[in-house]
């Protein structure tokens, strides 16, 4: 063990820690004050890190056999270091992850379930620590002081502008969560709205809220998965869905977007991608997003190229998204005794991981978030400049003051 920590402090020399084990012993790696202690509480637990990488490392954290204490982040850049991507998984684990992939098939019902695992967990606890409009995917910080609500709004109306929304046009956004995007687009561009998801949870809370919100006739929502769609829009949104659909199904995915979208039609596909196509992270897999896939940009692009679905604009805001889940910490962090009570001890730790771990890869490893805007078919009727989408006034924008929650981020 001490043979690869040392390996690890030569690649990472900015990194000091300290690891201390099971017997009391103590040892620091690295010059200057310990970026974090890493608490190893049985020889169990280091087993599984050095026989199954990541997986072994997130289940033992989970369970609390080793413990971290300060900055979890920084542990985590043991992921971009050559010697820990080397660490092998057991047959064991290599044969259960083959079966795991042939059997996941992400048909219609198997996505209700992947979607059930994770955005299902209940609305009362993604109100404890998302925004006022519950947008659970990447903000736009036009600021580096924006709080999570005006960042959010920020976004909503960054891809509106890109969308080249007019009055009366219909707009269907897939995977619509809970509605942010479509309140936005109907209350500030006058459009017509209809959203699609396949959670329950979502469902509900959006029908109640397009009642309360005197939205009914203008946001329209429906339990239905993307392959069920049979209407034309105008315009085509979907904003940190394509990430459920799997590898296997992205050109399904594509063919149904040539389906709804109209001739000449606008579209924006606001997804986390990769540089290049990776493996999904065993653990995020099994725990946190089953049946989940990271498309790198080129199956994206070479996937709407067969379906004549034109990119006209691709921007990457991967550091808005590191921001953005920094801010979830805080409020997540901020509300654990609730949290806690929901769940259990387990549920705060495999958050803490999963939230820390994306909050690095955006920053420093291959996270990244594309928004794709495209056109269905050839259009020539578009802007020769990206002026359009900067140059307008936020005139309608609200002013949210800072969320309150303490900077930077304090990890545990």
């Amino acid at each position: 063990m001490h043979k690869m920590l040392a390996q690890i402090s030569q690649h990472q020399p900015d990194i000091p820690f300290v690891i201390h084990d099971w017997s009391g012993e103590s040892k620091q790696y690295g010059a200057g004050p310990p970026r974090f202690i890493l608490r190893i509480h049985t020889p169990q637990a280091l087993k599984s890190i050095l026989r199954n990488a990541d997986l072994g490392f997130g289940e033992a954290f989970m369970a609390g056999d080793i413990e971290v204490e300060g900055d979890l982040q920084a542990l985590l850049a043991w992921q971009e270091t050559p010697v820990f991507t080397q660490l092998d998984f057991s047959l064991a684990e290599k044969i259960r992850f083959v079966i795991s992939t042939l059997l996941t098939r992400n048909t219609v019902e198997q996505v209700k379930n992947n979607v059930h695992h994770h955005y299902d967990l209940g609305n009362d606890f993604y109100q404890l620590w998302l925004d006022k409009s519950m947008t659970y995917t990447c903000a736009y910080f036009r600021h580096p002081d924006d709080s999570l609500d005006q960042a959010q709004w920020n976004k909503h109306d960054h891809i509106c502008r890109k969308l080249r929304l007019q009055p009366g046009q219909t707009l269907v956004d897939v995977g619509c969560g809970w509605g942010a995007m479509l309140f936005h687009a109907a209350e500030h561009h006058d459009v017509i709205a209809t959203g699609y998801t396949i959670s329950q949870a979502q469902h509900d809370w959006l029908q109640a809220k397009i009642k309360e919100r005197g939205m009914v006739g203008r946001v329209h929502v429906k339990l239905k998965d993307y392959r069920e769609i049979d209407e034309q829009y105008d315009r085509f949104v979907s904003i940190g869905m394509a990430e459920q659909i799997g590898q296997k199904y992205i050109d399904t995915y594509f063919q149904a977007v040539k389906k709804m979208l109209k001739p000449d039609g606008v579209g924006l596909l606001h997804t986390i991608g990769a540089p290049i196509p990776v493996p999904t992270n065993p653990w995020m897999e099994k725990y946190i997003f089953p049946g989940g896939y990271i498309p790198s940009l080129g199956e994206l692009v070479d996937s709407m190229g067969r379906f004549n679905l034109v990119p006209t604009d691709i921007e990457d805001l991967r550091l808005h998204y590191s921001q953005t889940i920094d801010c979830w910490y805080r409020r997540f962090d901020a509300h654990e005794a609730e949290i806690e009570a929901m769940y259990d001890q387990r549920f705060i730790r495999m958050w803490r991981l999963y939230l820390n771990s994306v909050a690095y890869a955006f920053r420093h490893g291959r996270g990244r978030l594309y928004q794709l805007a495209f056109t269905n078919g050839l259009n020539n009727d578009q802007p020769r400049t990206r002026a359009f989408i900067y140059d307008q006034k936020l005139e309608e924008a609200p002013l949210f003051t800072n969320d309150g929650y303490s900077y930077p981020p304090q990890m545990p």
